[in-house]
């Protein structure tokens, strides 16, 4: 496990808004088809804002890590200032990711521009 960084471990080990959101205003899964993650992602919008938001994840270490600092990201977040995150974003702020593992990253990125589209079209 050295070959994560102490972020990755930590939101990994203590995940941050685990479970769902029975009053979610959008939810959705993304799932990668090569290693089988597959990520699922509530949240609350009320003014242009996400209130709340939460994940189930059944993946790897980084997948699990990267949902879990997602959340803590978009709690407050204006839809456009969640809209320019990017997976770099997310790999960087857990103190990067291995190469083999940065799939978690694009994971994460992946739900959450489902998620936004799914609010624009509604």
């Amino acid at each position: 496990m050295d070959i994560y960084s102490e972020a990755v471990l930590d939101h990994f080990r203590h995940p941050r808004n685990v479970g769902e959101l029975s009053d979610a205003t959008a939810k959705v899964e993304a799932t990668n088809p090569v290693c089988g993650d597959r990520l699922h992602l509530f949240a609350v919008i009320e003014r242009g804002r996400i209130r709340e938001t939460r994940f189930l994840c059944r993946g790897c270490t980084t997948a699990i890590a990267c949902a879990s600092w997602l959340t803590e990201r978009l709690r407050g977040a204006a839809l456009e200032d969640a809209a320019t995150i990017t997976p770099a974003e997310i790999s960087n702020s857990l103190g990067g990711l291995p190469p083999a593992t940065a799939h978690g990253a694009h994971l994460a990125a992946d739900a959450l521009k489902a998620l936004l589209a799914q609010i624009k079209a509604t």
